[in-house]
């Protein structure tokens, strides 16, 4: 019932052109800039306008998504580092198993070339 009587207030004031100050009026900037204190008072529905186009952006989930991914990436950096750190002792010892043998079949006599 209330909200009716305020549609119909709202309604009258937008068709004769007075804004109704008694439904809506809008909340002062928490901050206290001295635009808003010499500017006129908006209507109501500038204040809704006014109010839909204040949309404060809440970070903490894409930050937190940011931190996870980060988090992600450092390890799969770390796994990789690991891996290729076995993998050049791994060719290196490799490297000298090849010399070793190569070297004991020259000593044997064989040429194989």
């Amino acid at each position: 019932r209330e909200s009716q009587v305020e549609l119909r207030e709202h309604i009258d004031s937008l068709a004769t052109g007075e804004p109704n100050l008694g439904s809506h009026p809008c909340p002062p900037e928490p901050w206290g800039s001295p635009q808003t204190q010499t500017q006129p008072p908006l209507s109501p529905e500038l204040c809704r306008i006014n109010e839909d186009q204040k949309v404060a952006l809440d970070l903490d989930p894409y930050v937190k998504k940011l931190l996870n991914a980060r988090r992600r990436v450092v390890l799969v950096n770390n796994i990789l580092q690991n891996a290729q750190e076995r993998l050049r002792r791994l060719n290196h010892s490799v490297a000298k198993e090849t010399v070793r043998r190569r070297a004991m079949l020259e000593a044997g006599g064989y040429q194989g070339k």
